[in-house]
């Protein structure tokens, strides 16, 4: 529940900035005509989404508990890795220039006269998003029941959605930047984890045929198999019998990871940046 509520919480968000930029533009520029065309898009993204996630979901459920599922599911966690981890620092780098961005891109849109190009770019922008939750939801779908999973989802859309209006309906100044470092912190986490999982799951299959010694064993304590042990494993990567090359992988990748996201950029980059 708490990694569902998480990614939804941030995919929500941002969705949902990104629609409020769009929205904003078009209201300054008199051109709410053009209203209907952002919300079509918005809603073919979501669809899409929403369509695809339940449709890849019901495929790989078929092969629970075989082989190919494992597979599956440990390539989902490399995968999901991957994306979480390039789209934070994307995200970070892009935050400072992305309403500039996407004016520029429906001012060219409107000086086109398309019908659909506002749309597009709607969908475009929303659908990244809504892709990024599929992958992450993928990943932890098989080790968390569909219950705790809607739950999550649901409180962080609502959250999600809340925190966007606040912020630019009610006008509120929230320091974004530390906002934003604080859940790319905690996304690390799970990225972390989402790694830690993957090399289980090629381990069982045979695939990383090396650093299988378990480094210790807190099953008496805390059981992988336990509610909170579930929870603890599917967004902490946590193991009751964790073995070397899991632990070396995620403190590894916790640390470059956090270092460089969490470094100030130095004023040679803020520079050439707010150029």
């Amino acid at each position: 529940m708490v990694a569902s509520f998480l990614i939804f919480f941030r995919e929500s968000l941002e969705a949902s900035m990104i629609c409020s930029i769009m929205l904003a533009y078009l209201r300054q520029i008199g051109r709410r005509d053009r209203f209907k065309d952002v919300w079509f898009g918005v809603a073919s993204a979501i669809a899409v989404a929403v369509v695809g996630g339940v449709v890849v979901f019901l495929t790989l459920r078929n092969y629970d508990g075989s082989s190919l599922q494992n597979k599956i599911e440990g390539t989902t966690y490399f995968v999901a890795a991957a994306v979480l981890t390039y789209m934070t620092f994307w995200m970070k780098k892009q935050s400072r220039n992305m309403k500039h961005e996407l004016q520029a891109k429906m001012e060219a849109a409107l000086s086109t006269g398309s019908l659909f190009a506002i749309s597009f770019i709607a969908f475009l922008t929303v659908g990244r998003e809504g892709l990024e939750t599929v992958v992450f939801m993928i990943a932890i779908a098989f080790h968390t029941s569909p219950w705790l999973l809607s739950v999550g989802a649901a409180i962080g859309i609502i959250a999600g959605l809340t925190l966007s209006y606040i912020i630019y309906v009610l006008g509120r100044r929230i320091n974004l930047k530390r906002f934003f470092d604080t859940m790319g912190a905690l996304l690390m986490l799970f990225a972390a984890g989402l790694l830690a999982n993957g090399v289980e799951a090629f381990q069982e299959l045979g695939w990383l045929p090396f650093g299988h010694r378990a480094l210790w064993n807190t099953a008496s304590m805390l059981s992988e198999d336990s509610t909170f042990g579930d929870i603890l494993h599917s967004f902490f990567g946590y193991a009751d019998k964790p073995t070397t090359l899991q632990v070396l992988l995620y403190v590894a990748y916790l640390v470059l990871a956090l270092v460089f996201f969490l470094k100030r950029p130095t004023r040679k980059s803020m520079i050439t940046t707010s150029r």
